[in-house]
């Protein structure tokens, strides 16, 4: 097991099964569902963000995500340590999140968790996926179809829901 330590928490142990990344390439619903499998499991809920084509009334065209990999990875492994807290049976945690830049409709993150139960599964993945939004060094750029763009702050999603 890999241990790491956050400045803001005690050292993190990853479970073999969980899987974390942050990658170029395209996301795979079915590669992030067999992730979260295991027979244990009742039940695998799977969160998918996708770029959509407006926000706030503005036609989007594209958005580009930046990403600090490391200290980013360091919050999907605390997150699965904070759900394995509070939902000890999850057997499962899956983070996946692209970098670069994605046109509408193309998938931009990936949050599936496998658990016996599901309503732990549910809650544990809402969990994640919030807590990845507020957390996670990932910036979003919006290009908007007028041809101009801007960098959406990560304050702006302790105040919207939907960021």
């Amino acid at each position: 097991m890999n241990q790491l330590t956050t400045p803001f928490a005690t050292p993190i142990s990853k479970q073999a099964e969980d899987s974390f990344a942050i990658t170029f390439a395209p996301l795979s619903l079915e590669e992030v569902y067999a992730l979260a499998n295991d027979a244990a499991n009742g039940a695998i809920v799977v969160m998918s963000g996708m770029v959509r084509n407006q926000t706030d009334g503005k036609q989007v065209v594209s958005l580009e995500y930046q990403a600090y990999e490391p200290m980013a990875m360091q919050v999907f492994r605390q997150i699965a340590a904070e759900i394995r807290k509070t939902w000890s049976d999850v057997n499962r945690v899956v983070i996946h999140h692209r970098v670069g830049r994605l046109h509408v409709g193309e998938i931009s993150v990936l949050v599936a968790v496998g658990c016996p139960h599901r309503s732990e599964a549910f809650e544990a993945c809402r969990y994640a996926i919030d807590t990845l939004k507020h957390q996670a060094p990932i910036w979003k750029k919006e290009y908007w179809q007028d041809g101009s763009s801007s960098w959406v702050s990560i304050g702006a999603c302790e105040t919207q829901s939907d960021c």
